[in-house]
């Protein structure tokens, strides 16, 4: 009779368990810029499946990505690291390129995934998307996605096992007759599908759904990558939608579509009651927008730069039935925190054992996550540009490192010199230094940077600007 009882309750048991652990959604967006979501300002483009999220969430002023390029963003809000202690520090790309500028050639699968602590604690696991932290160019000999905790994955051409390659079509040109965009990349796994770039982002919800659908029927809580490399260049938005043809119009358009192909995943998710109430959904850029693209709204800077521009990024959050309803459709203005604290806070939201010695660089935030705190990390947010970024968009001489200490932004060059300091509550735009007026601040912030950095594997960031290249 016992046993009759706990088959009869079983079922019941796991919804209850399922309930208690949140599936998390995280769309990470390619090369966007803090103000290209209208509901961070754009007045140029809708993106009205986004600003819904926002309506029924949260949205940050003070969130941070851990660096100003794709790759080692990446690395960062997958495992709570700083990326430079996996030697992943610009974009990966071809084995000499990575190896000139002293990187490591993919991720290595020893690093603390927060999709691996995910699948060990029984949650279903999805990658779909732009993966770039290992498997392009010709590297083809990187582990497969699935080796870093995913059940399941479709990505770009940046990335290993079955993925969507790009098609192109322009106005006027022969449907039957599409461009393609690295078709060399079929060496870099099985599984290869064609299709239209401008459709693509919907090509990777249209297998995120099932996979949804999946994890609902067996009774687990799912973690869900979706990271569309749309607003990326090449830009090509569907035909009917090229406006002028400029490189700004093409990125508004792209960027319109792109939200329309997530509204899909999001109405999903909003018209099942169950997926609703137990649902975190995350939205933000990997980096700065690229110049002549995107926008950074306020702030200076783009993509490739430590200046706020490249690395702030417009987060939103959205979970109706687990956030504070008081703060919903609100900004939290206060709160400095960044994508390495995402980790150890899905990892608390989720009720999720860490890995053992992960000595994550991210510190647990929920209730700022939920909106039932506005505090901020504890530590210090520091940064180590690109090595192969000295110049960039027409700027000489980039600084090289970069610390955010309340409301303090101090940048210089790797062994402290050329300082520049803002106060970010007064100056968000950084636009006026004040180094000289705060000398004491000036020597206290760059030699945490500088301990910080040495403390880090090196790259050859300081080669490269001594060969001059």
């Amino acid at each position: 009779m016992k046993q009759i009882f706990l088959t009869l309750l079983l079922p019941y048991l796991s919804l209850y368990a399922v309930a208690e652990r949140p599936n998390i959604i995280l769309v990470f967006i390619d090369d966007m810029g803090w103000g290209d979501f209208s509901c961070f300002g754009n007045e140029h483009a809708k993106t009205p499946h986004i600003d819904r999220l926002a309506k029924e969430g949260l949205r940050f002023d003070q969130f941070y990505v851990n660096s100003p390029i794709c790759s080692p963003s990446r690395v960062a809000i997958s495992t709570g690291q700083y990326p430079q202690r996996w030697k992943i520090t610009s974009y990966l790309s071809n084995r000499d390129h990575n190896n000139k500028r002293g990187m490591a050639q993919w991720l290595d699968p020893k690093a603390p995934m927060l999709a691996r602590s995910l699948q060990q604690a029984g949650y279903a696991t999805g990658h779909f998307g732009k993966w770039h932290m290992g498997g392009q160019r010709n590297v083809a000999d990187a582990p497969s996605i699935s080796e870093y905790g995913f059940d399941e994955s479709l990505t770009n051409f940046e990335g290993m096992g079955p993925k969507l390659l790009p098609l192109t079509l322009k106005p006027g040109q022969d449907p039957k007759k599409p461009g393609r965009i690295w078709g060399h990349a079929e060496i870099l796994g099985k599984g290869v599908r064609w299709m239209q770039r401008s459709k693509i982002t919907e090509g990777f919800v249209d297998e995120a759904i099932p996979f949804i659908r999946k994890a609902q029927k067996e009774q687990k809580p799912f973690y869900l990558n979706l990271w569309p490399d749309d607003v990326h260049t090449p830009f090509w938005p569907p035909v009917d939608q090229w406006r002028d043809g400029s490189k700004r119009q093409l990125f508004l358009s792209v960027l319109e579509e792109m939200d329309r192909q997530l509204g899909k995943l999001f109405d999903h998710v909003r018209n099942n009651p169950d997926l609703a109430d137990n649902t975190l959904i995350l939205a933000c850029s990997d980096n700065g927008p690229e110049k002549g693209a995107g926008v950074a709204g306020p702030f200076r800077g783009y993509k490739t730069h430590l200046y706020e521009g490249g690395i702030r990024s417009s987060l939103v959050a959205w979970a109706p039935k687990l956030m504070n309803k008081k703060v919903q459709g609100t900004i939290n203005k206060k709160s400095i925190f960044s994508a390495i604290d995402l980790v150890p806070t899905l990892l608390e939201i989720t009720k999720t054992k860490a890995p053992n010695n992960a000595n994550f660089d991210g510190e647990s935030l929920p209730d700022v996550l939920l909106g039932k705190s506005n505090l901020s990390r504890k530590q210090d947010l520091l940064f180590r540009r690109p090595p192969d970024r000295d110049s960039f968009y027409g700027v000489e001489d980039l600084p090289d490192l970069a610390i955010r200490s309340g409301k303090w932004k101090l940048l210089c060059e790797y062994d402290g010199s050329d300082p520049s300091l803002y106060d970010l509550t007064k100056d968000r735009g950084e636009k006026n230094d004040i180094a000289d007026k705060n000398p004491k601040i000036v020597k206290e912030l760059s030699q945490k940077v500088i301990t910080w950095h040495k403390s880090m594997p090196a790259d050859n960031g300081p080669q490269l600007i001594s060969t001059g290249k």
